[in-house]
Formats: structure tokens, C-alpha cells, sequence
């Protein structure tokens, strides 16, 4: 079961993000169509300010399904209710929590925002984000008993139906009216609806959540108080991370910079979130996983995450590296374009955000949050010096080398002691090599691509983009097929697909 969960979280995931690319694709050439760099910029922006407001989540949601694997693996009902209560009223604390802080930072949103020539409301534009991170909390609880019972492909078929809805409304707005104000109106009517349905859907699956006010236990309380310290300093240590560079990009270089990223975010995040999505539902399966087996099986399912990780991030990363450049021409124009060498460190970015995915899958699986809580902040704090000191030299590529030199501080230290070591019982010598010879072969395969895509010069622009994408598919895999064809985890994958093709 749940390998069979697994595998339709994951297929379900992958459809469901590719439809999600291409709608996002379409939405943002209309917005820069219409309304144009200044306007795409300021939405980036208060996008990374919002996200510094939803820190103050602490990371509940990952306390609240990290403790209900086992009462629903026993099928303890009462134990259920009893924490789906609880996450309900922090919830409700939250949200208020949250407009009070966004409510507070509005006088100060020029020092954020610099000098901006669009006519537009800055304050009642910042506001109606604000209505939409806490509209996002409504409601939203009780997906957390449909994730935690394996059942995600429920809330991305839903996500997926809203995302089209929206969106369509949004086009549809930018064209007929042009008004930015109704554009960010809609999505929180369609946030809020969203949330509804994955209400009553969770109502119909599990009925006894209804008028539910099953009080929790001290002892399990305090337990996710303890987890929840410590996702604190892990949320906000993510939001220095991975949500500041907006505001920094926006302080020293401005707004419209921010809004040429906002191209190259968009086609990065996008891709990431797909692969990050499915290792994302295969979570719950590895939290039942650390109940039921040992050491070794974890590390040969960890293994096998490993290797399929890679492999995706490889061919993913090449493909941004080689095809972005025809790309962003032929979506919306040669001017978007960024200098080489900031793609090159967007992609190295990349690829070390892509290969947390099989260390933080088994990391929140296993609930180890209190054990790093200072690591975060320890990350932030090098992230922020580092990419203004960078930037000082490097411009726009400083800010990005900013966040992968604090990186070194979970793959140099959390990672090996907390995920390899402490689950896997294996040595930080092991640890290293597997990392390295990683990274080694990403950086050869990105080098012998990028000579092979300047070797071939085609002018036209499509036939460019088709020979830079034949470039990235079939370069990565023949040289992953070359090296692994015999090796254990690869036979592993081909041996599942024989068996998924066997069962139809």
C-alpha cells in the first residue's frame, strides 16, 4: 500500500506541475505584456516579504503530520481528533498573529520598495497581500490528515483545478481591464475557495472530524511545542535563506531587477517544485518506513532516493543551463536575458537546493528538527553578509553566491551528523565521498554540454532551441547510462517499471 500511494502521489504530482509550468508560463508573458517589469518586480517583492510573515507558521503544520503517522497507522481516532482540534485553533492564532505583523510593517514598505514610478497604491497593493497569506490559513487545517494519510494526489488535483480557474481569471482581468488591484483581488476569492473544498473533502473522507472538540493530551502537546521551537528557528533560518533575496536584489540593485529574476525564478522554482513535490509524497511512506525497518534498509531506500535525485536534478539542472537563454527569447524576449555567468550560478544554486530533497525527506520524516534548530540561523546569518559583500563585486551573480556558500553549513554539518550518521549509522568519510562524486560528475557533465551547445551555432532561434534541448536530454543521460547501467539502484528502477508496466 504504501508503495502504491507513493507512486500516485508521484505521477499525479509530476501531470499535475507541468500543467501548473505551463499555466504559470502564459500568466507571466501576459502580466509583463500588460502591465510590465516595474509591476512584476513589485510583485516579486512583496511575494518574499509575505513569506517572511509566514514564518510565524513555526512550522506546525510539520509537528501536526509527523505525529499523526502513528495514530493513524493504529487507526487511534481519538488521538486524531485530538490533534486536528488542536492545529485548528493555532491556525486561528496564527492568521491573527500574521495581519497584526502585516499590518505593522506598512509604514516602513518604502525602505523595501525604494523609488518606483508606476501610479499605484504601494500600501493598498501591500495590504491585499497580506488579506491573501492570511486567507491562505483559513480553513486550510485539514489537509494535514490527507497528506499524513498518503492520500496527496486529493489536494493537487484540487490545487491544480484552482490554479487554472485562477489564472484564467487573471489573464482574463489583465486583458479586458488592466487593473492590478482586481488581479490580486481574485486570487484570494479563489484562495479562500480552494481551502473550502479541501475542507468538505476532508469532512467526507473522515466524518469524525466534524463538530470535533477532542482535546490533546499534555504529553504529545509538549512534545509538538518541543518540534515546533525548533521548526521556528528552521522556518525563519529558510526565510534568510531562500526568501531575502527579492529584498536585497530590490534595495541595492531595484525593483526592476527584481522583476527580470522574477523570468528566471519562475522557470527555476517551477522546475524545482516538481521534483521537490514528489519527493515531498513520498515523506509519509519514509516516516512509516523509520517505524517499521532498520539502519540498513533505510539506507538502501535512501540510496535509491539518492541516485534518482541526482539523476533528475542533472538532466533538470543541464536543461536550465543550455535551453534557458532560447528560451526566455522566443517566451518573451531577448532584453530579459541574464549574463552567463549569473546563469551559472543560478544553476549551481540549483542543484544544491535540488539534492536536499532526499536528506530533508527522510530529516522531516523522522522529526529531526530540535536537534539543528541553530543551523538555520547560523545558514541566514552567512547568506546575508556574504551575498551584500558579494554583491559589491559580483552584482546580481554575488547575491546567489551568497546562498550557496551559507549552504556549506548542512551539507558540511547537519547533514552528515543528523540524516547519514544518526539514521543511517554510516561514517562522515562515506558521507563526503557519495557528496562529492555528486557534484563532481554534475560539474563535468554541465562542462562537456555547454562546450557541445557552443560547438553547434544556429541562428534561427527555434531550431536553436530544439538542438539545445536534444542537447540536454540526450547528453546526461547517455553519460548517467554509461557509468550506472550496471549498478544496484538502477536496476532497482528498471525492475519497478517492468513491474508497473506487468500491472498496466
Amino acid at each position: 500500500m504504501r508503495t502504491k500511494n507513493s507512486l500516485k502521489n508521484t505521477s499525479i504530482s509530476m501531470l499535475a506541475n507541468i500543467l501548473t509550468i505551463i499555466v504559470g508560463l502564459i500568466s507571466q508573458a501576459v502580466f509583463i505584456k500588460i502591465l510590465g517589469e516595474e509591476y512584476l518586480g513589485l510583485n516579486g517583492l512583496f511575494t518574499n516579504i509575505i513569506s517572511m510573515l509566514s514564518v510565524v507558521e513555526l512550522g506546525i503544520s510539520s509537528a501536526i503530520i509527523y505525529n499523526l503517522y502513528k495514530p493513524i497507522s493504529e487507526n487511534n481516532i481519538k488521538k486524531i481528533k485530538a490533534l486536528m482540534y488542536f492545529y485548528r485553533k493555532c491556525y486561528l492564532i496564527i492568521s491573527i498573529i500574521i495581519f497584526i505583523l502585516g499590518l505593522a510593517i506598512t509604514p516602513f514598505l518604502e525602505i523595501f520598495t525604494g523609488n518606483i514610478t508606476i501610479d499605484i497604491n504601494i500600501k493598498l497593493v501591500y495590504l491585499l497581500f497580506v488579506i491573501d497569506i492570511v486567507a491562505s490559513y483559513f480553513l486550510s487545517y485539514k489537509r494535514s490528515i490527507i497528506i499524513a494519510n498518503q492520500k496527496n494526489y486529493i489536494i493537487t488535483i484540487i490545487h491544480i483545478i484552482y490554479l487554472v480557474i485562477l489564472n484564467t481569471f487573471q489573464i482574463a482581468i489583465l486583458l479586458i481591464s488592466k487593473n492590478y488591484y482586481l488581479y490580486l483581488i481574485i486570487k484570494i476569492i479563489m484562495r479562500v475557495a480552494e481551502n473550502i473544498i479541501i475542507t468538505i473533502k476532508a469532512n467526507q473522507l473522515y466524518p469524525y472530524l466534524k463538530n470535533n472538540q477532542e482535546q490533546l493530551d499534555d504529553t504529545t502537546k509538549k512534545d509538538i511545542i518541543t518540534k515546533v521551537k525548533a521548526l521556528f528557528f528552521h522556518k525563519l533560518g529558510g526565510f534568510f535563506v531562500l526568501g531575502t533575496d527579492n529584498i536585497i536584489i530590490s534595495k541595492f540593485l531595484g525593483v526592476i531587477t527584481v522583476g527580470l529574476y522574477s523570468n528566471y525564478y519562475l522557470i527555476i522554482n517551477s522546475i524545482k517544485t516538481i521534483f521537490t513535490q514528489v519527493m515531498n509524497t513520498l515523506t509519509p511512506s519514509i516516516g512509516n518506513l523509520l517505524l517499521e525497518e532498520n539502519k540498513e534498509k533505510n539506507y538502501q531506500v535512501f540510496k535509491r532516493l539518492c541516485f534518482i535525485n541526482f539523476w533528475i536534478t542533472l538532466v533538470s539542472g543541464i536543461s536550465l543551463l543550455i535551453v534557458m537563454d532560447s528560451f526566455i527569447t522566443i517566451w518573451i524576449g531577448k532584453k530579459y536575458l541574464f549574463s552567463i555567468n549569473v546563469l551559472f550560478i543560478l544553476v549551481f544554486d540549483y542543484y544544491q537546493k535540488s539534492m536536499r530533497n532526499s536528506y530533508m525527506a527522510f530529516k522531516e520524516a523522522a522529526g529531526i528538527y530540535h536537534e539543528d534548530r541553530f543551523v538555520p540561523l547560523i545558514e541566514s546569518f552567512i547568506n546575508i553578509v556574504t551575498s551584500i559583500i558579494l554583491l559589491n563585486y559580483f552584482k546580481l551573480a554575488g547575491v546567489f553566491m551568497g546562498t550557496i556558500i551559507s549552504s556549506l553549513v548542512l551539507w558540511g554539518y547537519s547533514y552528515p551528523k543528523y540524516v547519514y550518521k544518526k539514521l543511517f549509522g554510516r561514517s562522515y568519510l562515506a558521507y563526503f565521498k557519495e557528496t562529492t562524486f555528486y557534484l563532481v560528475l554534475f560539474t563535468i557533465t554541465l562542462y562537456i554540454s555547454y562546450n557541445l551547445k557552443n560547438l553547434i551555432n544556429i541562428e534561427n532561434i527555434y531550431l536553436s532551441l530544439f538542438n539545445n534541448v536534444m542537447i540536454s536530454i540526450l547528453v546526461p543521460n547517455i553519460i548517467m547510462l554509461l557509468l550506472f547501467y550496471k549498478s544496484d539502484n538502477f536496476k532497482y528502477y528498471i525492475n519497478m517499471l517492468k513491474s508497473i508496466r506487468k500491472r498496466g
